[in-house]
């Protein structure tokens, strides 16, 4: 990174929601669209900060917000939002109108990524190129019991109010252990307050996994925006058998797979998905 050039934190308020997210500004003035990068469930925008360096100095604004229910983001109560897909679709557009995105390139990781995928395939005018890290984009895609858990009367209650629960989630997703630093900084919310191991639960509820990932794997025919499948072959949770459907389905989908990588892929190794992205975008950017 440019010395000088740090990533910024930010907020922002989007049809009553606040958005927290990461920004870092582009260096040049190359004209190109803007990247947005969406985490995982546990996750957090923090496990974008050593990817977005490297795009930035290829010329692209990024930015990386933390998911509603996630992070310092809100948290509202699942009365007043109902964490479902439709409903997460539905405000991650309301947060790119905040920022006054018309269209962007979409990087979505994770089982929450197929909010991002899903959001791409019903606004395809604001989404110019995808990529897609191990997210559910088939109908042989499900939640590990790991995180089926969170969601059960009474045991999700107590999993998601224990701190410990992202050390066994981030690592238990691929080969590598997380420096305690890091782990500090996911853990931080759960510290904080509640509301968040609630939202968790809720949203690992409300998420309805089969529904989604079938819909996506209807609608991938259809998408015909370059779009880069990019696979940690670690991943505990989703074969690299789902991404090669999904690539075999898309008219303009491309397949690249990373060794000793997990399902968290910019955390297991950010140095490789910013190489991988980097190189994707570039050779097609606007």
């Amino acid at each position: 990174m440019a010395q000088g050039n740090a990533i910024a934190e930010h907020t922002i308020s989007a049809n009553g929601l606040t958005w927290f997210y990461r920004e870092l500004q582009p260096i040049g003035d190359a004209p190109r669209l803007p990247v947005v990068l969406l985490h995982g469930l546990v996750s957090q925008s923090y496990s974008w900060r050593q990817v977005m360096p490297t795009l930035a100095q290829q010329g692209f604004r990024t930015i990386a917000p933390d998911w509603i229910g996630h992070g310092s983001s809100d948290k509202p109560d699942r009365r007043d939002f109902p964490y479902t897909p439709e409903a997460l679709v539905a405000a991650l557009g309301n947060f790119l109108d905040a920022l006054e995105l018309s269209q962007v390139h979409l990087v979505a990781q994770g089982f929450l990524g197929s909010v991002g995928v899903q959001y791409a395939l019903q606004h395809p005018e604001r989404v110019d190129r995808l990529a897609i890290i191990n997210a559910p984009v088939g109908p042989g895609a499900k939640l590990p019991w790991k995180i089926r858990q969170m969601g059960l009367p009474l045991a999700g209650d107590m999993i998601t109010q224990d701190p410990t629960l992202v050390d066994r989630t981030l690592e238990g997703a691929g080969p590598y252990q997380i420096a305690d630093a890091d782990l500090d900084v996911y853990r931080r919310p759960f510290l904080k307050t509640s509301s968040v191991g609630r939202a968790l639960m809720t949203t690992v509820r409300a998420m309805n996994l089969e529904a989604s990932s079938q819909a996506i794997a209807a609608a991938l025919p259809t998408w015909d925006h370059p779009t880069l499948v990019l696979w940690g072959r670690s991943d505990p949770w989703l074969p690299v058998s789902l991404a090669e459907a999904a690539v075999q389905a898309l008219p303009n989908g491309e397949l690249q797979t990373l060794d000793e990588v997990g399902h968290y892929a910019q955390e297991d190794w950010a140095e490789k998905v910013a190489a991988a992205l980097d190189n994707f975008l570039r050779q097609m950017a606007v």
